[in-house]
């Protein structure tokens, strides 16, 4: 019976040990194991199997935020033996950085980062989160120190791409990759806010004055467009007025014309066959139209004749021989 004890007792010991020994890795996580304080090998994600007091995990410093009972978050940094694989963001307090013309700001930096190592990550450095820290406010200091205030308002991703170059090669040696740097908050002193302020309120009106003067020069070319658009549009119609009133006259010349001419062609075939001159006939006439109208005047008491009054006496003779036929 006692030597059945012993063996149950050795047997229990052995498949506790055995269970002990098993150990389950979460997907994106892992464990350095260290074999007599000595790294023997990288878990992998799923069941692992390690010797019980032989093999030992190397625990390392991570970090994380907590929420407090107020709403604050805390940030703690503890060791753990997991190392954590996924990409983190660590959100750095604010911290005041002086520029190149000497103006105090306050920045707060967010870091994207990745192990990508984890042996280096655990032996190269003692506490990571830490490390990484210090080197991005001792980064941010330097690269902000290097640019004037109006650049550091204006170049967001200038700095953000110099950040992550800077820390992305000096962290190259613990095994992190920087993937992005991104500042959130970039708060210059009181004075300087109510300087800029004042500066842009000038810039807003110096910027409305000049839309107005743009305003009020266009409506002057307008309004100087119009009027010529309107003397340009009299100056036509008044040319095609004189135009078709220089039309009507000629119209009408053209036709008192072509009535005289056919007048005197009529009196022309009638005269034909008294062989009287036309010509005769026609002065003759304007000599009695003539003579009417001089002295058709109530006033009119003296009446002139032309000089051959017997060519026009004969003229009247042959012209009343002529209604006669």
């Amino acid at each position: 019976m006692g030597t059945l004890i012993i063996v149950g007792i050795i047997a229990l010991i052995v498949v506790i040990y055995v269970l002990v020994g098993f150990t389950i890795i979460q997907q994106s996580e892992t464990k350095v194991v260290e074999r007599l304080g000595k790294y023997n090998r990288t878990l992998k994600s799923g069941i692992n199997f390690i010797i019980p007091i032989l093999d030992k995990a190397r625990p390392v410093y991570s970090r994380f935020e907590k929420s407090a009972f107020d709403g604050s978050t805390v940030v703690i940094t503890q060791l753990s033996d997991k190392i954590d694989l996924r990409e983190q963001v660590y959100d750095f307090p604010k911290q005041s950085v002086i520029t190149k013309d000497n103006v105090t700001t306050t920045i707060n930096a967010l870091l994207y980062f990745q192990i990508v190592d984890p042996v280096k990550a655990v032996y190269e450095i003692d506490n990571l989160p830490n490390a990484i820290e210090k080197l991005t406010q001792t980064t941010l200091r330097n690269v902000i120190g290097e640019l004037e205030l109006d650049e550091t308002l204006t170049s967001r991703d200038t700095i953000n791409s110099k950040l992550r170059a800077v820390l992305d090669d000096a962290t190259n040696k613990w095994g992190v990759k920087v993937n992005r740097v991104e500042l959130q908050d970039i708060t210059p002193p009181e004075s300087v806010r109510r300087s800029m302020e004042q500066q842009m309120q000038a810039e807003r009106e110096r910027r409305a004055k000049v839309l107005e003067a743009k305003g009020a020069k266009e409506a002057m070319i307008l309004k100087s467009e119009g009027e010529k658009e309107s003397q340009i549009n009299q100056a036509e119609a008044e040319r095609q007025t004189q135009i078709l009133k220089a039309r009507g006259e000629a119209d009408a010349r053209i036709l008192q014309a072509t009535a005289e001419a056919e007048a005197i062609r009529k009196v022309a075939e009638a005269i034909a066959s008294t062989n009287t001159d036309p010509a005769t006939y026609m002065l003759v006439n304007r000599y009695i139209e003539t003579l009417k109208e001089m002295a058709s005047g109530q006033d009119s008491k003296v009446i002139y004749l032309p000089y051959e009054s017997s060519n026009l006496m004969s003229a009247l003779g042959a012209l009343t021989n002529l209604n006669k036929k």
